[in-house]
């Protein structure tokens, strides 16, 4: 899985400029609480993107841990199959046994590197969702700092919370 680009340098550099031009001009304060606001979101979807990449990566790690789990435990079953048919006759149960313990022991780890990658997973794909709202959130900014618009940066302020609330359901 590919890590998620947030391209928010240049849009914070160009809401910067914005922001120090209607300063010089006296324009209303209210722009520079727009983009107070949509540089936080940028830092947000920032680590949100770097979080979801992570737990990716960790979903994909797991994925293969697993796999290599589920490898050496049919390696085992079969083993123990020929074992068994080779010395019937001679074979303990006790042997059987153990090898049958160490089987669903193998089986064991490798269903628990499945289920902590499908956690990671789960939270990829929230952190992933929150990096979304994030950017609609800096796109609306940003164009209300641009058209004046304040009922914009209301959309924008709500969009984020929305990423915020799927950024701290990613982090549980």
């Amino acid at each position: 899985m590919e890590e998620i680009e947030i391209p928010t340098e240049q849009l914070h550099e160009t809401i910067k400029e914005k922001v120090e031009e209607m300063l010089e001009k006296g324009e209303s304060k209210l722009t520079l609480y727009i983009a107070v606001c949509t540089a936080l979101m940028a830092v947000f979807a920032a680590l949100a993107g770097l979080m979801a990449g992570d737990h990716s990566n960790e979903a994909v790690i797991d994925q293969i841990k697993a796999s290599d789990q589920w490898a050496f435990y049919q390696a085992k079953s079969i083993k123990t199959a020929i074992h068994q048919l080779q010395h019937d006759e001679i074979n303990s149960d006790s042997s059987l046994a153990a090898r049958k313990k160490e089987e669903e022991e193998i089986k064991k780890t490798a269903e628990e590197f499945e289920g902590e990658s499908k956690a990671h997973l789960k939270k990829h794909i929230w952190l992933a969702r929150s990096v979304t709202f994030f950017q609609i959130a800096i796109a609306i900014s940003a164009i209300s700092i641009l058209t004046k618009k304040k009922f914009l940066w209301f959309t924008g302020v709500t969009i984020s919370l929305l990423g915020l609330a799927l950024f701290i359901i990613g982090l549980l």
